[in-house]
């Protein structure tokens, strides 16, 4: 009987070196993307995407393991809670929208777990490789993209508004060859709320910026 149990036990040890190599590169995919996201400072870093690629990668392989449970349903739950987690580290700040980036990591350093825990390694490296080009190599298209991105939403907070303050700021877009829209006009409390869309040819909204900094009635502005 001892002898069978020795047997037993000596049978598993594969398994259990196959699990740790599985949740060793679980490790090391996690640690390159949270590398990225460390290095500039973003939510959800280095220790952050770790865990969540070896938390997946770990659930992946005990859903394998189970004989009451479905592991589709664990794998669905997975990608429902690290949704969760996403959405955690998405914030609006004035009219720009913050951290899809790291949302979209956390979410596919799950998937990165997951594709590990189930032997997947070609998918996982080559889903890794793909993930370092877009962080480091495709950066320099990105800021060239955003350079030529010419429109932005300017939110004002005028005091005492009247049709004379409307009619000087569209005079200055105008005399600068700016594009204009304004999309909304409201009050709060004694103050007038004003949102244009500008497009500048030139990319540069700086005298924009500078001409509301300046203008007397304009108590603050929001630009995005």
């Amino acid at each position: 009987m001892l002898a069978n149990q020795d047997k037993t036990y000596h049978m598993d040890i594969p398994i259990y070196f196959e699990e740790a190599l599985q949740v060793t590169v679980a490790f090391l995919a996690g640690a390159i993307i949270g590398f990225e996201r460390e290095l500039r400072s973003k939510p959800a870093g280095f220790r952050t995407m770790i865990l969540i690629c070896v938390g997946s990668c770990v659930f992946t392989i005990l859903s394998k393991q189970s004989s009451q449970t479905s592991p589709d349903r664990i794998a669905s739950n997975i990608v429902t809670g690290i949704g969760f987690i996403g959405a955690g580290v998405i914030f609006k700040e004035g009219f720009a929208i913050n951290g899809l980036t790291s949302a979209a990591l956390i979410w596919v350093a799950a998937a990165l777990g997951m594709s590990i825990g189930y032997h997947d390694y070609p998918l996982a490296v080559t889903v890794t490789a793909i993930v370092v080009i877009v962080l480091f190599i495709l950066e320099p298209f990105q800021r060239v993209i955003t350079h030529l991105h010419r429109v932005r939403s300017y939110k004002l907070k005028v005091s005492d508004p009247d049709p004379k303050f409307v009619e000087q700021l569209e005079t200055f877009f105008k005399t600068g060859r700016l594009k204009f829209k304004c999309t909304k006009v409201g009050k709060e409390n004694d103050d007038g709320i004003y949102i244009y869309r500008v497009s500048s040819p030139s990319s540069s909204f700086e005298i924009v910026n500078q001409y509301l900094l300046q203008h007397p009635k304009v108590r603050s502005f929001d630009a995005g």
